[in-house]
């Protein structure tokens, strides 16, 4: 590469579509920022071809009008039309496409002339006899496929484009716990390959952590960070979450059921179905939205295996992520301010970074941050590291609105029981699962005593004030007519909660159970009697 391409390429990392004299200002200003802040004047070197550069920041300033005219359309290509780039930063639509096509079970009942039934029975035994999954041919399964052949081609083809971004740091982590490497396919159900996707129960990030689970397996919450969003953070718990399932039940179709939907519905639906042990078999008695997790997940792995046979073409990217690399950031620094000395669009900084929430990496005693940049801007930062710092620090100084405070979410609580509590009312409280209490517990039974200590990793923290509060408003509630059918009543237990009453009757919703039954709060109480239809008689 002779000297004046490689000055031409160094100034394409910093310009951005901007005008030149507008690049030049913005230039001028972090110079003299910078300048002031190390009291010394720049250094200036001149290169071969006459361009000039700053040493302080290693900041290029090209010279003819014809190189600025070719160097801001390669920037222009490089921030706005990478194709990888706009798919990473637009997942929301992605991710809700997913969810609503595995918690639904939408399949498409027509038939699918392109891949006659024969060829996918001997596809799916090639997969089977190279993965470890229990993969067999199903017509719930072969529905499932040509779903995704057919109404969900489009978002194959998409999740085809962020797997190459994905998938390399997926695959070192995954290799490092001995997890299946077909285990990545499991992000695609999950999340649709968005670090930022939240469910509406609240489970976040690539692999969907729920935030006890999340803080169980070393991922936390401030108000600044959430490493359920960290691409590789949450992965490696990911994985030391699936082997500790696939230790209890030694089968990875059953692991990714329990991951799913937990350990205890998997272990109710084996004792349901007369202790079965195969995923097909146990299938029926699972809650819903994991009957059509698993069949969804071999999908997803059978479309990716045969993308070629089908027709699938992901857009092919310019830089995966293993052309990234990651530095430890040691001061409180922001999206706005990299972007601005380092050259790379606040776009980009959000799509490598998922897991600061407010562009903000803060500094914490005790903790370590990362930035990722791509390799071709790492330099810069690096070398400049102080100065960059310096001009933080500056800049902040001079906001008059500070920066939110840092809150960190609680590790844990010691919850002592009082008179009229029982587990469903403390979990919906902490915003926690009732067999998460019991296992945090080493509970057998859902039976509490009066001034037991219970340990809990609280989900969202809730006041005295606000229980009263909903109470209050559940005490208000108006006599429900129920009707004379007792199959059509179900009278509250000690542990139940709206959501395991949804869970007992399929086809029923905890938005079903609040209208039918006039609730406006959460909490129940033991011996209520609850309607499960819209009918009075």
């Amino acid at each position: 590469m002779n000297v004046r391409f490689f000055a031409l390429f160094l100034l394409c990392a910093f310009l951005g579509p901007y005008s030149l004299s507008a690049q030049e200002e913005k230039k001028d200003s972090l110079n003299v920022a910078v300048d002031s802040l190390n009291r010394e004047r720049p250094i200036l070197l001149q290169t071969q071809d006459n361009t000039i550069q700053d040493a302080s920041l290693q900041v290029p300033v090209a010279k003819t009008e014809t190189e600025q005219a070719s160097l801001r359309d390669m920037e222009q290509a490089y921030t706005y039309d990478s194709l990888w780039l706009k798919e990473l930063a637009k997942h929301e639509d992605y991710f809700k496409e997913m969810y609503a096509q595995v918690t639904r079970m939408d399949v498409d009942t027509t038939e699918f002339l392109e891949l006659p039934t024969d060829t996918l029975k001997a596809r799916l035994q090639r997969l089977d006899e190279k993965t470890p999954f229990n993969i067999a041919y199903n017509p719930s399964l072969e529905r499932v496929i040509k779903t995704f052949l057919t109404k969900k081609r489009g978002l194959m083809q998409r999740m085809l484009t962020a797997s190459q971004f994905y998938f390399p740091l997926f695959e070192q982590e995954l290799d490092n716990q001995n997890i299946p490497l077909e285990v990545k396919y499991l992000a695609i159900v999950e999340s649709a390959l968005n670090p930022r996707a939240k469910s509406r129960v609240g489970a976040t990030g690539l692999w969907q952590f729920m935030f006890s689970t999340g803080k169980i397996y070393g991922l936390d919450v401030s108000s600044y960070v959430d490493d359920r969003s960290d691409p590789i953070a949450s992965t490696k718990a990911a994985g030391k979450y699936l082997a500790k399932l696939y230790d209890i039940f030694n089968d990875w179709d059953l692991a990714l059921a329990a991951y799913n939907s937990g350990p205890g519905n998997v272990n109710k639906a084996i004792r349901r179905s007369g202790g079965y042990k195969n995923y097909w078999n146990i299938r029926r008695n699972l809650p819903r939205e994991t009957a059509g997790y698993v069949p969804a997940f071999l999908a997803a792995m059978y479309l990716f295996e045969y993308a070629e046979e089908h027709g699938l073409k992901g857009e092919k990217i310019e830089r995966p992520y293993f052309e990234t690399d990651t530095v430890h950031v040691k001061e409180l620094i922001t999206f706005d301010q990299i972007s601005s000395l380092v050259g790379i669009s606040k776009e980009e900084l959000e799509v490598l970074n998922p897991q600061y929430k407010l562009n903000i990496i803060p500094k914490v005693k005790g903790k370590t941050y990362t930035l990722r940049l791509p390799v071709k801007h790492m330099g810069k930062f690096v070398s400049n590291e102080q100065a960059i710092y310096a001009y933080a620090k500056t800049e902040l100084d001079k906001q008059e609105k500070p920066l939110p405070r840092l809150v960190n979410s609680s590790d844990r609580i010691r919850y002592k029981v009082k008179s009229g509590d029982y587990l469903g009312k403390i979990a919906q409280r902490y915003g926690v699962g009732i067999s998460q209490i019991k296992r945090w517990n080493g509970l057998r039974s859902n039976n509490l005593r009066i001034g037991q200590r219970l340990t809990i990793y609280p989900r969202k923290p809730v006041t005295t004030t606000q229980s009263k509060a909903v109470a209050t408003n559940q005490s208000k509630t108006k006599p429900i007519a129920l009707p004379n059918d007792p199959s059509k009543v179900h009278e509250v237990q000690s542990g139940d909660s709206l959501w395991t009453i949804s869970r007992k009757y399929p086809g029923i919703s905890i938005e079903n159970l609040r209208e039918w039954n006039g609730i406006r709060g959460n909490n129940l109480k033991p011996g209520t009697k609850l309607r499960l239809c819209n009918c009075s008689s």
